[in-house]
Parts: C-alpha cells; structure tokens; sequence
C-alpha cells in the first residue's frame, strides 16, 4: 500500500496497483485485505447486494488500515456514480456499457465543473459532511484524485474502444475477459486465441493513447502475462473466491490427515 499518493495519482504515475473484487459486507474482512497489504478493493456493487450505506460502511474500513476503493457501481448510470463518490470512494469502475453516448454521459457525472457535471453538495461525507479542512479546495481535490475506470467486456466496445478513448474523464480501461468471451461465442474461454487477440488490441491502443489498462487476472501467472503487456490496474480474485480457495485448501488438509491415520491403523492392524 501506498496512500502517500492517490490511487488515481498513482495509476497516472504507471505504478502498478494489485486490488481485488470484494462481495461480502463485512468491514472486519475489507480490513483483513487490507492489512494483507492489498492497494485498493472493487466493492462489487453490480452482483452483490449492498446498500448505500453498507458500502459507505466499507469505504470507511478501508480508509482505516490505508486501502484505497473503487466502487463498481450497478450500471452505467450517473446517479450510482454520484452516490460512490460522495460516499467517499477513491473511484468508480462503470460496467455494462453499451453505446459510446452512455459512457461520454456517466463519465461526465465524475467531476464537478469545469470537468464534468456531477451533482454538487458538500454536506457529504466525501466533503467531511461541509467541514472541509484540506489546503486543496474540495471541489478541486475530487477532481483530481477521483478515479475513473470503464469496462469493456463486450466485442462492440472493443471495437470501438478507440472512441471511448476520447472520452477526457477516463483514466482506466479495464477489460472483462469473460464477459467479453461471451459476447463473442466463446463464454468462459478467456484463453481462446480470438478472444486474447481483441484483449490484447485494447490493451495496445489504450496504451499508445496515454492511458491506464486493467484487466481481472484468476492467477499469479495471468498478472505475470498481463503485466508484461502494460496491465497497472490489476483485479486479482476476490475475497469469494480467496474463501473458498482457503476453505477447501483446509479440508483437504484435514481429510489427508485422516486418510493418514486410517492407512497407518490398517498397517498395524494387517501386521498384528
């Protein structure tokens, strides 16, 4: 971790971040990530089920052991945006985008004007609930540290990741490899030649306009691949998938112990 700059600051410095997607409401687990020394979690708004204040909740453990969030926010959509910024998030990551005019709008929603035209209050808890104390003027800060990350996981976008390039508000484009597997025929081949030729297309031309790429990676070997292709926005698992990992890494252990003492007791049995 690294909290002596931003993470968007940090992303914009080509500093690789590793985060992971985070499902579960527990503020003491979001600390367990964190002092596991994670840079950032992806509060995971789109397929869990959090409330409002659930993830102002979590934004605030994270704060507590210097972890930076972004949230992924429902869909692309200005008022989720509006509700994890002013929530206190390091960022939001916007899914399900569809049309180039929609990721120009919620992009938009991001930042306060001159950048953009989020709704603007200060009586949040991003602005220290109208007690702002920072030497940077708030609406200044927000603008500058407030990250802003686009999917793309489908074949359309990709294509046409060239326009959302365009888009002034975006940092990161990170890419959904089974999503976008599946709106090519291929669901869950994230290792199909054709699909690793579009991913890595993305990747060369976020790159070459200056911008940050991201990309979900299952495996120590997935970021070794990806990094080395540009990737500085790395979604590594998710406390779901660490969980279960965990758990069943356990049992496994247990039930070998077990088989152990049954084939030792049988031994001795055979030789008495």
């Amino acid at each position: 971790m690294n909290k002596a700059y931003s993470l968007r600051e940090r992303i914009l410095n080509k500093e690789v971040v590793i985060g992971m997607f985070y499902k579960f409401n527990s503020q003491a687990i979001v600390e367990m990530v964190g002092n596991a020394g994670f840079d950032f979690i992806i509060v995971d708004t789109e397929h869990s089920n959090y409330s409002s204040y659930d993830v102002e909740g979590l934004i605030r453990a994270a704060e507590c052991v210097d972890m930076s969030t972004v949230i992924r926010i429902r869909e692309a959509i200005s008022e989720d945006v509006l509700h994890a910024l002013d929530s206190g998030a390091d960022g939001v990551q916007i899914p399900s985008i569809t049309s180039i005019e929609t990721a120009k709008d919620v992009c938009n929603s991001s930042k306060y004007y001159p950048e953009g035209n989020r709704g603007l209050s200060t009586n949040q808890r991003a602005a220290m609930y109208s007690g702002w104390n920072k030497e940077v003027p708030y609406i200044e800060y927000s603008n500058k540290n407030s990250l802003v990350v686009v999917h793309v996981e489908n074949k359309d976008m990709a294509d046409r990741v060239d326009e959302l390039l365009e888009i002034p508000q975006l940092d990161v484009i990170f890419v959904g490899p089974s999503d976008l597997s599946q709106s090519m025929g291929k669901p869950g081949q994230v290792n199909d030649p054709e699909v690793v030729a579009v991913i890595e297309q993305v990747f060369k031309k976020t790159l070459a306009k200056g911008k940050a790429v991201g990309i979900y990676c299952g495996t120590p070997a997935a970021i070794k691949k990806y990094v080395d292709l540009g990737a500085t926005y790395i979604a590594y698992g998710s406390d779901v998938t660490a969980m279960v990992g965990a758990l069943k890494d356990l049992k496994k252990a247990a039930d070998e112990i077990l088989k152990n003492e049954e084939t030792q007791a049988d031994t001795k049995a055979n030789n008495m």
